[in-house]
């Protein structure tokens, strides 16, 4: 586990500094980190959460002393800060409009009554050819997820009967517990947070107002997605349990093997046979490419592995739009049968390269006596 950053150091303070200095530090950069200003930058959402942590041990005498004495080790208990929305539970009298440390500046957002939840997001498998995944197509897909219950309306109640207000937090959702000198909000332990109590539960969806329905949706798949990617359907999710959004549906793809080409990101692969004369004095051989035959010319002289470039008849890159290559691989095919016609022209090719061939036709018990008569023949001294 990394080492934890000294508190004082994350808020730029000396270990004297004061209780309203300690305030200040906390303020300009919960300001500068915070998440409405920093949407897309997670960076800025660690720094955030790493000070708010910090001001939370800092600004309280009891666990400032700790901290002093013994370090990280005297606040083991402190919260820890998984989620910015953890922060504005904990701390909304901090950044709402309560007179606390940020005033107005950042509106209800940390002082609002209750945050809806979102609705839970569900996963799909989709399997396609390469040549969907290359050309883009339309999927069909079916699941089972949670939506609203439609006899009750979602409010989980049986129809006749009202949710009531809870007793506990009195429709807040949130309870304030103080921790010193803050007060920590945490969700109500009597309605979990939704502000409301069921007497009478909805006999379809037993109070939690939601029920499993089978979904079907009809997916576009754009063109050059590879093996892996997830695809966002937004809003095709669950329902949420209390009027807030729903969730999304990801699609996750599997692109089946292809009998002939091999996918090197927006490139393709082909592995093409051809013969020796081909490769000796070169030849136009029509390939099989994703979108039809097409000539390539095999260059005089070419070895074994060499690779030719057809441009463009590749994949899409699904992000760019840019078209990769097909990359054919020559390898020589050595026939295991020849004609007779065959074997003569390639003798006479042998005579002439000077090569040694083995006999032609010659018995094993001939090449045998012909290996021992070698072997006894005098040396000439």
């Amino acid at each position: 586990m990394a080492e934890k950053t000294c508190y004082y150091e994350v808020l730029q303070i000396q270990r004297s500094s004061s209780k309203a200095d300690i305030d200040r530090a906390y303020r300009k950069l919960a300001i500068k980190f915070h998440p409405d200003k920093n949407k897309e930058d997670e960076d800025a959402v660690e720094k955030f959460k790493e000070a708010t942590e910090a001001y939370e041990v800092l600004s309280d005498t009891e666990k400032r002393e700790r901290y002093d004495r013994y370090g990280h080790a005297g606040v083991e208990g402190v919260h820890q800060f998984n989620d910015v929305e953890d922060i504005f539970e904990a701390f909304g009298d901090l950044f709402g409009g309560g007179g606390g440390v940020f005033g107005d500046l950042f509106g209800s957002r940390g002082g609002r009554r209750r945050r809806s939840r979102r609705g839970a997001d569900i996963r799909c498998n989709v399997t396609l050819t390469l040549e969907e995944a290359a050309r883009g197509v339309q999927k069909d897909i079916s699941f089972r997820r949670r939506v609203r219950c439609q006899k009750c309306d979602g409010s989980g109640a049986e129809p006749g009967s009202q949710p009531t207000t809870c007793n506990t937090c009195g429709g807040r959702g949130q309870v304030i517990q103080s921790a010193g000198i803050l007060r920590v909000q945490t969700a109500c332990p009597h309605c979990s947070g939704t502000g409301q109590q069921i007497s009478q539960p909805c006999a379809d969806c037993r109070g939690s107002g939601l029920q499993n329905k089978k979904a079907e949706l009809t997916v576009s798949i754009p063109a050059g997605v590879d093996d892996g990617v997830r695809l966002r359907v937004q809003g095709e999710g669950e329902a949420s349990p209390d009027g807030g959004p729903v969730g999304d549906c990801y699609v996750f793809i599997n692109v089946r093997p292809h009998e002939l080409f091999k996918r090197d990101g927006s490139h393709l692969i082909l592995q093409l046979p051809i013969s020796y004369s081909q490769a000796a004095l070169g030849a136009e051989i029509e390939v099989p490419t994703l979108d039809g035959p097409e000539n390539l010319q095999v260059s005089p002289g070419s070895q074994n592995g060499e690779v030719f470039t057809i441009r463009g008849r590749g994949v899409v890159d699904h992000q760019t739009g840019r078209p990769g290559d097909l990359l054919v691989q020559v390898f020589i095919e050595v026939p295991k049968k020849l004609s007779d016609e065959q074997e003569r022209l390639l003798r006479e090719l042998a005579e002439l390269d000077h090569e040694s061939v083995l006999p032609h036709r010659k018995s094993f018990l001939e090449k045998l006596r012909t290996f021992f008569d070698s072997d006894t023949q005098p040396q000439e001294s």
